[in-house]
């Protein structure tokens, strides 16, 4: 018998940073618009007739084993896994096997789709019947205290829900829209937004701590930049929902305006280099994913310059990521 979860990473399209407690709280109303999408988190479980934990991660090569839950220890490649299973405390031991399909560093909320997926395995598991809700709760907590810095939450969204949606926070309730559910406008988006690996590893968590500590200072002019943030994020749900393509681009421009005035190292000579080759090759507009500083990078290439959008980024150095839009999100199944 085993219990196995698949859940989706994210491409942010506008309104990142408004997800982190209690950015928010502060600019009331804050949306963050987002596509779930089939470079997935995988994790299985198998339970053991003794009380030992083994984890291996397929994609890093990380392992750690421990004589029992209590005995996992808290450091480490493995912390995020190892908090989670002490924190769901399944009755038994377990084999753990993960896997990443993202590149490390891409920017795709990868640690976050990872840590639904084996919330969601360990709730099968221990049939405690936790909401979606609940799941993304513990979990952001959780991974705050791996990472020890103020965490978002969108990616736990596009993680369980998967699809094109707007995020809409609150304080009694985060409210979940779907904004593309038609076939054609799908496969539109997916064929002409193109997502590329820069190379450039990055660490959001140093990014995001800049611009909440930017905005708690009202340094740089980040408050309004923020407000710009938010105002854009409700003009990409708009485009979105009215299928208006020429506007999807100017307001995903729009949105790496704003972004890139948060906080020093969100952009670099070397990212903007990528943009303009992708540009002069069709691209009306371009945004790292995540926090910047590397990672992943969309491109919404005008009509018929797919190919040549993607060619002139391969050359440039990235590397093209295939992928799709998830239809659905958090998948569980035990056999």
């Amino acid at each position: 018998m085993y219990v196995e979860a698949i859940a989706p990473t994210r491409i942010d399209l506008a309104g990142g940073t408004l997800d982190i407690y209690p950015l928010y709280l502060f600019e009331t109303g804050g949306v963050t618009v987002n596509i779930g999408t089939d470079v997935t988190s995988r994790v299985r479980l198998t339970p053991r007739e003794d009380a030992r934990i083994n984890i291996r991660s397929l994609d890093t090569g990380a392992e750690q084993s421990a004589e029992s839950v209590e005995e996992l220890a808290l450091s480490g490649p493995l912390d995020l896994v190892a908090r989670l299973i002490r924190f769901y405390r399944p009755a038994t031991g377990l084999d753990v096997e993960t896997e990443n399909k993202a590149p490390k560093g891409s920017g795709l909320g990868a640690s976050s789709s990872l840590l639904i997926a084996l919330s969601g395995a360990l709730n099968e598991l221990n049939q405690t019947g936790f909401d979606g809700e609940t799941l993304i709760r513990f979990g952001a907590d959780l991974e705050a205290q791996n990472i020890r810095i103020p965490t978002g939450k969108q990616d736990y969204y596009a993680a369980f829900y998967g699809g094109v949606n707007a995020i809409r926070w609150g304080i009694r309730q985060n409210e979940v829209k779907p904004l593309l559910v038609s076939e054609e406008c799908l496969r539109t988006l997916e064929h002409r937004l193109i997502l590329t690996f820069t190379g450039i590893s990055h660490f959001s968590g140093v990014t995001n701590w800049s611009m909440l500590r930017n905005y708690i200072e009202d340094s740089s002019g980040t408050r309004h930049a923020m407000r710009q943030i938010g105002e854009t994020a409700h003009a990409m749900a708009q485009v979105l929902q009215t299928e208006d393509w020429d506007g999807f681009a100017r307001v995903l421009d729009r949105e790496w305006q704003n972004r890139r005035s948060l906080a020093e190292g969100v952009s670099t000579p070397e990212i903007d280099a990528m943009m303009d080759t992708a540009a002069r090759a069709g691209a009306l507009a371009s945004k790292l994913c995540g926090a910047g500083g590397g990672g992943c990078m969309v491109s919404f290439a005008a009509e018929g310059c797919e190919t040549a959008v993607r060619d002139a980024l391969v050359g440039a150095g990235a590397t093209h990521l295939p992928y799709s839009i998830s239809r659905g999100g958090l998948k569980v199944q035990s056999r």
